[in-house]
C-alpha cells in the first residue's frame, strides 16, 4: 500500500470530485481530501448540469436566464461541499458545466495532466441508476484517467 502512495503522490496533479450534492459525493470527497493531503494534488470539484432540452422551451426562455438557472443549481449542489473544504482550508477549485454528466466529467479529467476522478458510487438520480445506467459506471467507461468509486 505505501509503494501506490509513493506512485500516486509523483503522478497525481489534479484529483476531480464530481459534486451532485449527494452524501455519496460528501464522501468521495472526504477521500479526496486525504489523497491530495498525501499527493499536494490540486483538487477540483465539478458540478454538471444536464442541458435544458431546446426546442419549444427556449422560445420562451432566453439563454441567459437557462444560464443562471444552471450557475443557480451548480451552486446549491456544491454548498456543502465547498462549506466543508472551507472550514477544514482545503484550497479547491470549483467548476460549473452544462452537458452530459458523465461525458463532461470524463472529458475534464486529463490523461496528460496526471488527473485522477474520485466519485461516489451513487449519486442524486439514483432510481434513475436502476433504469439508464449510473453516472459513475458510464464515467468509468468513458475516462482515460484512473476513477475511484467510493461508496
Amino acid at each position: 500500500m505505501q509503494d501506490h502512495a509513493r506512485m500516486t503522490s509523483n503522478t497525481v496533479k489534479k484529483i476531480v470530485v464530481p459534486i451532485d450534492g449527494s452524501e455519496g459525493a460528501l464522501r468521495a470527497l472526504q477521500v479526496a481530501v486525504a489523497r491530495r493531503r498525501d499527493s499536494g494534488a490540486a483538487l477540483h470539484l465539478i458540478n454538471v448540469q444536464p442541458e435544458i432540452a431546446s426546442g419549444n422551451v427556449r422560445m420562451f426562455i432566453s439563454k441567459e436566464l437557462i444560464n443562471r438557472y444552471c450557475e443557480e443549481e451548480s451552486q446549491s449542489a456544491m454548498a456543502s461541499a465547498i462549506k466543508m473544504l472551507e472550514g477544514e482550508q482545503v484550497p479547491f477549485v470549483p467548476v460549473a458545466r452544462v452537458g452530459h454528466p458523465f461525458q463532461v466529467i470524463a472529458d475534464y479529467a486529463d490523461p496528460a495532466s496526471g488527473d485522477e476522478i474520485v466519485m461516489g458510487s451513487r449519486g442524486m438520480t439514483s432510481v434513475g441508476n436502476l433504469v439508464m445506467g449510473s453516472v459513475a459506471t458510464k464515467v468509468i467507461h468513458a475516462a482515460r484517467v484512473p476513477v475511484t468509486l467510493v461508496k
